[in-house]
Order: C-alpha cells, then structure tokens, then sequence
C-alpha cells in the first residue's frame, strides 16, 4: 500500500463534509462493507477510504493489542442526526468495533486541552471500592459505585455514604492501593503522544486527589483535580474536606482550565466512562465514552468501547503522516 502524504489528506478532509473513523482490534472487509451500506442508506456518499498505519516501534514496550483503523471522507447531509447515531451505536455494538462520525470542521479543530476522569477510565479500578475492600465494607460500598456510575443515584449522596463507610481506616493503606493500581491500556501512549503535540493534560476526578496525584506522577500529567479524603491521627474520618468533584464540578473546571489557556470550548477533549462525567463530555467539544456504561454510551458524542484508550488519537486526526491507501 502507497503511502498517502499528510497534506493531500488534509486537503481531502478539508473539502469532506464528514470524517467517519472505524475501530477495531481488526477490520475485515464484511466490516466495512457493513458500514458503506449503512451510509447510503442514510444518504452519505463515500469520496475516499484510506487505513492508517498501526503503532509506532517506540510504543511496542506497551504491548498493545492490535489496532485497525480506516476513516472515511463523505459527502452529503444528515436528516435525523438522533436516528445516524442510534444507526451507528447498533452497528458498532453488532460488529464490535467503534464507529465515530464527526463533520470536517470538528474533525480539523486544533484542539489543545484534554481532561480524563481517573477510575475505570484511565486506571482499570474503582479507587473507593479498593479502599472498601480493605475497610471490610466491599460489596456494601460497590454495589453503591455501580448504581451511581449507571446513573441511578445522586452521585453525591452516594459518594458521601460510601466516604463515611470507610471511617476508622488505617490511612497507611492508601500507598499500598495506589501501587497495584493498573493503567489502561493505551493511557501512556495517548498522553505522551498528546503531550508531544502540545496539548494540556488533566485528570478531573470524582475519586481521590492522593491517587490523582500519584497518576500525574506516573505518567506526566499536567494537572489533577480530585475530592481530597480527610484523615486524621493516621486514620480515615469518614468525610472529605471541600466540595465533592462531582459532574457538574467537572464541567466547570474543563472550562475554567480552558479560558485560562485562551482556548474555545470546541477545542478541548473530554474522555470518561460514568454517568457523572456526562456533563464535561457534553461541555467539550470532542466528548468520548470510554468503555463506559450504557446511558453513557448511548449519550455521549462518541464512545470506544473495543480498544485501548490510545484510539482517541485517531478520533482527533494525530496519526495524519501515518495514513495508508487502503
């Protein structure tokens, strides 16, 4: 396959009026014939298909799985943009791959702030259900994580019964949690690529600020804005000191970092997986559902939900000099 120079890309998005990304661990042709099909039946023609290449040698440490990608320049005009994401969610979910269309203006937005939330979204844990554990109060405390992240509970009334469950704790354990936290797959990669591109990097949590801090540490973030636990004579009290950093706390501070960076809403990022991070991923002008919860998925602008977190780079066009004809 031929190598495709960036700027004829570029000039081929530009002169798009949608970009659709395809995802997948692998992409079989029935996969994009699947899709062709679905775009003329919503009234979408298709100017030009290319593949982007995989990962980088430089990455290969990371040992991450396979990557398939193919986006699609198209030409045409939505009607029911409601029935085109409910189209594309039900393929996505049939095929198992990850399908994000975005109009070629968004797609060419020179985005430069990327927010995250932490648990279950960067790292692979509920932070507050790890304590839980090792309070002895687990399945009280994740059975209430469950129901807040789906979206049933009031995120703080719930965050606060399960804070005060955790009373009497030993603080000597939070080191020991933080340690076997594990980073998703594709983290490292996206932020370190992000960061490269000059983008901001920030961890907007409604877990807890020791271990936001100890991830901004571990991989190179550049702020972190978490609910900070109280702990006095060594032991945990139950409560948190300052507001609770709930969704729409999130929201705010994507957009105080944002006006203090001189930037426009449309060119920041937001990545999440619960139901408290739907406002900052409705806020930011690329939102994306990261293997997330189903409200989540079904409301968000985008959602991955089959590979690592490293595949919003190809939603936000970073891998450009890498693209192959297909």
């Amino acid at each position: 396959m031929s190598l495709i120079p960036s700027e004829q890309w570029l000039s081929e998005v530009k002169n798009a009026d949608y970009i659709l990304t395809v995802l997948a661990t692998q992409l079989s042709t029935a996969d994009v014939d699947a899709v062709a099909e679905l775009l003329t039946a919503q009234g979408l023609m298709i100017k030009n298909k290319a593949r982007l290449t995989g990962l980088p040698v430089s990455v290969a440490q990371e040992n991450l799985a396979a990557r398939a990608c193919v986006q699609l320049t198209l030409a045409g005009r939505i009607a029911d943009e409601s029935a085109m994401r409910q189209a594309l969610l039900a393929l996505a979910q049939q095929r198992q791959i990850d399908l994000a269309l975005q109009a070629s203006a968004d797609y060419c937005q020179p985005r430069r702030l990327i927010c995250f939330d932490m648990d279950s979204t960067l790292i692979g844990q509920e932070v507050i259900d790890e304590l839980a554990k090792e309070a002895g109060v687990g399945e009280q405390v994740a059975e209430i994580t469950e129901r807040a992240m789906q979206g049933e509970l009031d995120f703080q009334a719930s965050f606060r019964a399960r804070v005060a469950l955790l009373k009497g704790m030993d603080a000597s354990v939070l080191a020991s949690i933080a340690e076997r936290l594990t980073v998703n797959e594709g983290a490292a990669h996206l932020i370190s690529t992000l960061k490269a591109q000059g983008y901001r990097t920030a961890i907007l949590s409604g877990g807890f600020q020791y271990f936001a801090e100890y991830l901004q540490a571990k991989l190179g973030l550049d702020e972190v804005h978490a609910n900070v636990l109280d702990i006095q004579d060594g032991k945990v009290t139950g409560e948190v000191k300052g507001d609770i950093m709930d969704g729409a706390r999130k929201a705010l501070f994507l957009g105080k970092i944002a006006e203090q960076m001189g930037l426009s809403l449309e060119q920041t990022v937001a990545v999440g997986d619960g139901a408290n991070d739907l406002p900052m991923l409705g806020l930011a002008g690329l939102g994306v559902a990261y293997h997330a919860k189903p409200l989540v998925r079904q409301t968000a602008q985008h959602a991955i939900s089959n590979i690592g977190l490293d595949g919003v780079l190809y939603l936000l066009g970073v891998h450009a000099k890498e693209i192959h004809a297909l």
